[in-house]
This record gives C-alpha cells, structure tokens and sequence, in this order.
C-alpha cells in the first residue's frame, strides 16, 4: 500500500470514529433527556400532593367553626358567663383564681415545673369537677391580660360538651393518636375572647396508655411553653379508682381538689392527695355548700399549699 493510500484509509478510519462518537453522545443526550422527562412529573406530582396537603390543612383550618356558647343558659345554670353572673360566685371564683394566678406567674412559678398547668379533680365521681373546671376557666377569661385554655381530660366520661351546651367534636384523644395533623386542629375558638377549648375527642379503649405516653407529655410541654400568658386547666377523671389522674398530675405544676360538703370523707381526700405527683401544688375547693333556702347548691372555700 502506497503512502497516499496509507493517509486515505487513516483519514476515513478518522471520520468514522468520529461519526461513532457523535452518534454515542446523541445516545447519552437522549437517555439523559429521558430520565429528566420521567423526572418531571414525578416532581409535578410530588409538588401537587404538597399543596394538596397544605391546602387541605388550611381548608380544615378555616371551615373549623368557633364555639358558641348560650351565655343566658349558663347564667341560669350557675356558671360565669357576664357581669350579670350572681355577685358570690363571682366573688368566690376570683379569690380562688388569684391564687392560682399569682402560682402560675409569680415566685412560686420558679418552683413548679408547669406552673400554668392546673388540673381539676376530685376524689370520686359527681363531687362537681367540672363545674369548678368550666367556672374557673370562664372567670379567668374575664382578665385582661390572660388566656385560658380548657382541655376535658376526662375521657372516659367527657362532659365538658354537654355542660357548655356544644356537639362533641374531635379532640384530644385525636391528637394522640395522630389522626389530626397538628394540635391546632383541635383548638377551638370560643363566643369568649379570651377563652379556647381542647374536646375530649370520641371514646377509645387505650386511654390509659394515650394518656400516659410521651405524646401526651410532649403536649404537656408545648401547652406550657407556648404561649407564656396563658393557664390550661385539665378537667381530669376522679382520682381514686383510675390510673389516669396520678399520671397527668406528673405533667401539671398545680391541682385542684373538689371536695363536696358533707359527704366527702377526709380520709378519701387524703388517699387522693396521696396519689399525686409531690413536687405540684395542691388547693382544694368546697363544693355544694348549702348557704341558705334560696341558693342551696354553691361553693366555698379555698386551701392552698405545696404537698410535703
């Protein structure tokens, strides 16, 4: 083979590398447009569900309607509702929410872990709780520069819905069991400023354990830390039977004991008191004390001070 043949084959050896090497980036280019075109909707998709999700968040959000509460039928039920409530239930309700305002947001705040959490109790059933809890919820709502929040703990026997005259709605035992997205869901709004509820949410066979898990503990801490000029009160079971109250006492900074008149026995209150964590505070209130013929079912009295 001549020289000249030589640089003729090497030349056409040289454009077909370089046909082969085109034709193999053109290859590459279109896999690689095609793994991007297969990108795309995976990412549209993945963006939608977002704002899907976020949106329905929002929408869930805002169709959550306040709660409207019937102020004349809770007037006339004993509860504190306007400055038209009786003049000695007023009176009493503000001694004893003084002295869980000053635990909450004074020196004894130092000394309490949780100081504006409080939980209502009693040492047996029908001792009048939730009247307590709903009446003291309604009077520190009346104060200008604090929020109160009521949360019905009472899961077993929720009736927080019933008093207040609302339908039951999802609630706590919802957000414990992470069938709400956040704790906002469950957070309603009231006719009353300064005042917000937290449902007990429909019935379910784990209270127990939901109410001692560290969600609930979590919640405990948030509700605490959150928003620092507001008390939470916890409408809890009865203590003395359940396991719940002597868990949830192990969340809050203070407790209040409802003791009814003339029926319950001290040796109850103390078995009860007992039972509760002893680095909180615990006052008690005297329930359904007869005061005369024209008001025989009312409240009197406050004691106050750290277990020991």
């Amino acid at each position: 083979m001549s020289t000249i043949e030589k640089a003729l084959a090497k030349q056409k050896k040289a454009a077909q590398d370089n046909k082969s090497n085109i034709e193999a980036q053109d290859i590459s280019l279109k896999e690689s447009n095609d793994a991007t075109s297969a990108e795309i909707p995976h990412q549209i998709k993945d963006t939608q569900t977002a704002l899907k999700s976020s949106t329905s968040t929002k929408t869930s959000r805002a169709n959550k309607e306040a709660i409207i509460l019937n102020g004349e039928h809770l007037t006339e039920r004993g509860f504190i509702f306007s400055a038209n409530s009786a003049h000695h239930i007023q009176e009493e309700f503000r001694h004893i929410k003084r002295k869980l305002i000053n635990n909450a947001f004074g020196a004894a705040a130092k000394t309490l872990k949780h100081s504006n959490l409080i939980m209502v109790s009693s040492s047996n059933p029908n001792e009048g709780k939730t009247f307590i809890s709903i009446n003291l919820a309604l009077s520190i709502a009346l104060e200008q520069d604090k929020t109160v929040l009521l949360v019905d703990a009472d899961v077993l026997r929720p009736s927080i819905h019933r008093e207040l005259e609302f339908e039951s709605k999802q609630g706590l035992l919802e957000y414990l069991l992470d069938e709400v997205p956040s704790l906002s869901d469950v957070i309603y709004n009231t006719s009353i400023d300064n005042l917000k509820l937290i449902p007990a949410g429909k019935p379910h066979h784990l209270t127990n354990e939901l109410l001692a898990s560290a969600k609930m503990a979590s919640l405990a801490e948030e509700l605490a830390q959150r928003y620092p000029d507001r008390i939470v009160i916890f409408d809890c079971p009865p203590i003395l039977g359940v396991t719940e109250t002597p868990v949830l006492s192990s969340l809050v900074g203070q407790a209040v004991v409802v003791v009814e008149e003339s029926k319950t026995k001290l040796d109850s209150v103390k078995k009860a008191v007992a039972q509760l964590n002893e680095d909180i505070a615990v006052g008690f209130v005297m329930n359904k004390t007869i005061r005369s013929k024209k008001d025989e079912y009312g409240y009197y009295g406050y004691g106050y001070g750290k277990k020991s």
